[in-house]
């Protein structure tokens, strides 16, 4: 369990230094020749203050290893093993719980090779990790390419074969479509300028609005105040603080104080998570498979939780310590260790309830969102405390503990439950699984749904739920709303649009049986393709960047595209393709780009469109809509999130007239 703990906190480190564009490690790459046919390929690198790189061969228990990766050697064999060379540092480690070593300052990397054939074609990279006292690298890549003839002398039954120019990237094209083949390089030219004048000053955005954002953590707030582990404290804590004071006014401050430590307390971690992750990283989350699964499970986990598995608690130690320093202390200190310790105690409660937000917001992109998220979350949960040392005696008319905060939790367990399926089906999207498709996910978020209902109205009953329990009025209007729901969602197995879920369910070309009539899907998933399609029927052509985790793109695509007058459009007017940029399908033959002054390797499908709407457009954001001619140029500016339908037609007219 501690050494899955070091790697997780390894891992977040990770997310922090990729979000942040760190860039510590500073390479220069070449090939130097040596005696008999044997040559080295030195990666040198220069390492930023504060920074180090570790060595090679530390193990899979360690920090990320240098290593040597080929990805073609035609002419070439390695001799031996990737060598380190430079000053190296020996140093336990308490995070690893091991020794590992590192370079400051310089290191240089060394594969010997020995070349076998006349001509050689080496394209391969060295693959390292690099920290500081903060943050973490991600594994990163140091890349060398070249060909070239090799001391080898050729012999005169070999031919010289002509070098082939890797500099443009030729796209495959359908011959039945257009039987001239497509130069990517013409379709790839930036028009970020001629976008920028369609556009004017407005700037398309997805981000979740940061007051709705609060709101939400407002809300979580509230909600976790009903539970076991924070309402019963409440007015313990309130009657401390009017004991021990006999001057009201005093105690009135304390009890403030108090309100406002928590507030600083939970403040302080969304601006942790701010901190660590970052925007470009955030807006990465949305639509990274490997985080989706982890997030799918963490939910899962917190839904087993709340439904009485078991209780998710911190060493009580560490509230045992911070309570023995708050009686110590006093002052200030002394209250606000007494909040940190309300927070430790409340854990088991509180912690999916903001694990749940921060993983919902983080997800948005949006670099202020966690901070935002936990001031609301932490305002709720301090009003109660500050608001009853005002008024003592509202306590007296306050619900008191009992079995009704119980099913508040295993309400919100159900809860979880369904939005992890929502974050596992990213991951399916994305890797083309193809197990939880549109009609399972409904299937099962109607089974839990249903049996929520259930459970409110007392048919079912859990580990911690009382024996008598009886169904109030409250509780049967919240069952009743959970059983409609459950019924609005079944017409979905037929093909119904479903637009108050459209966010959370996958895209409706998933579904395999389909009644709805009205239905818009892309022809073309390749860029270069429906370029060439638009070029042979002399249409337009609208690209739709979205991706497989992108919950704007489902919500556009069920409240906007299921439009008869709007599916008309797309599907007979334009030629329609449709880009994922989170696809994880690898790309044939890797390709290499220099961005920003920096080379790096487009290795799959959705790196390549992603590029694509960086450098063409300049947007990185999804869903992204643009109209283009059949030459790649803008026919109007560029269109984001907005269900506003007529909005988008007249968006759509305005490339037709064009």
């Amino acid at each position: 369990m501690k050494r899955l703990l070091t790697i997780w906190m390894l891992l977040v480190a990770v997310i922090a230094a990729k979000a942040q564009m760190m860039d510590p490690v500073h390479f220069t790459t070449q090939l130097k020749e040596l005696k008999n046919g044997e040559a080295e390929i030195i990666f040198k690198a220069t390492i930023d203050p504060g920074w180090h790189v570790y060595s090679t061969g530390l193990g899979n228990d360690g920090p990320i290893s240098a290593s040597f990766n080929k990805v073609k050697m035609d002419g070439v064999e390695t001799v031996g093993k990737l060598q380190a060379r430079g000053n190296e540092i020996k140093q336990f480690d308490k995070l690893f719980d091991m020794e590992v070593r590192y370079f400051e300052k310089a290191v240089t990397f060394v594969q010997k090779i020995k070349f076998t054939k006349p001509k050689y074609d080496i394209d391969c990279y060295v693959e390292y990790g690099a920290c500081n006292d903060q943050s973490c690298l991600p594994p990163s890549e140091a890349a060398f390419k070249q060909s070239g003839k090799s001391p080898i002398e050729e012999t005169p039954e070999e031919k010289e074969t002509p070098e082939v120019d890797t500099a443009k990237v030729v796209a495959p094209v359908d011959s039945a479509v257009v039987d001239k083949v497509v130069v990517a390089d013409d379709l790839w030219t930036p028009v970020i300028s001629e976008l920028q004048a369609f556009n004017g000053d407005t700037a398309p955005t997805e981000n979740m609005a940061l007051w709705l954002i609060f709101i939400e953590g407002l809300l979580g707030g509230f909600i976790a105040l009903f539970t076991p582990c924070v309402w019963p404290i409440i007015p313990m804590t309130v009657s401390f603080f009017l004991k021990r004071n006999k001057d009201r006014s005093k105690a009135i401050r304390e009890a403030t104080t108090y309100g406002l430590s928590i507030v600083v307390i939970y403040v302080l971690l969304g601006l942790a998570v701010t901190l660590l992750f970052g925007a470009s990283a955030l807006n990465a989350l949305a639509t990274n498979a490997v985080f989706n699964i982890f997030f799918c499970l963490l939910l899962v986990v917190f839904a087993a939780s709340f439904l009485g598995a078991f209780e998710i608690t911190l060493p009580s130690s560490w509230s045992t310590k911070i309570d023995e320093k708050s009686e110590s202390t006093t002052g200030l200190l002394s209250i606000f260790l007494m909040a940190f310790t309300l927070a430790l105690v409340s854990f088991s409660c509180t912690g999916p309830i903001i694990g749940f937000l921060l993983v919902a917001v983080s997800t948005q992109g949006s670099i202020v969102a966690p901070t935002i998220g936990m001031l609301g979350f932490a305002i709720a949960l301090a009003i109660p405390f500050t608001l009853f040392a005002m008024f003592p005696s509202l306590l007296k008319s306050a619900p008191k503990s009992g079995g009704w905060m119980n099913v508040i939790k295993v309400t919100l367990g159900f809860i979880e439950l369904a939005f992890a399926l929502k974050f596992l089906s990213v991951a399916d999207l994305a890797y083309g699984w193809h197990i939880l498709d549109r009609e399972v996910f409904l299937s099962l978020w109607i089974i839990i749904f249903g049996l929520l209902g259930a459970y409110l109205l007392g048919w079912i009953k859990f580990p911690h739920d009382d024996d008598d329990r009886r169904t109030n009025v409250p509780r049967f209007f919240l069952a009743m709303a959970s059983l409609a729901f459950t019924v609005y969602m079944i017409p979905g197995l037929w093909g119904a649009p479903l637009k108050a879920i459209s966010a959370f369910a996958p895209p409706m070309n998933t579904q395999d049986f389909n009644l709805q009539k009205t239905v818009t899907e892309a022809k073309y998933k390749d860029y270069e393709q429906g370029m060439a399609a638009a070029k042979a029927e002399h249409k337009p052509v609208i690209i739709d960047f979205t991706g497989f985790g992108c919950v704007n793109c489902r919500k556009m695509e069920a409240a906007v595209w299921s439009d008869p007058q709007v599916a008309d459009i797309l599907n007979n007017k334009y030629i329609l393709i449709s880009l994922y940029v989170d696809d994880k399908t690898p790309l044939d033959t890797p390709i290499e780009v220099e961005e920003n002054g920096q080379k790096r390797t487009l290795r799959t499908v959705g790196d390549k469109w992603s590029y694509l709407q960086r450098v063409k457009f300049g947007a990185n954001a999804q869903p992204f809509y643009v109209l283009l001619n059949e030459e790649g140029h803008p026919l109007a500016g560029s269109r984001s999130y907005d269900e506003d339908i007529q909005g988008y037609i007249d968006f759509l007219n305005k490339g037709l007239a064009k």
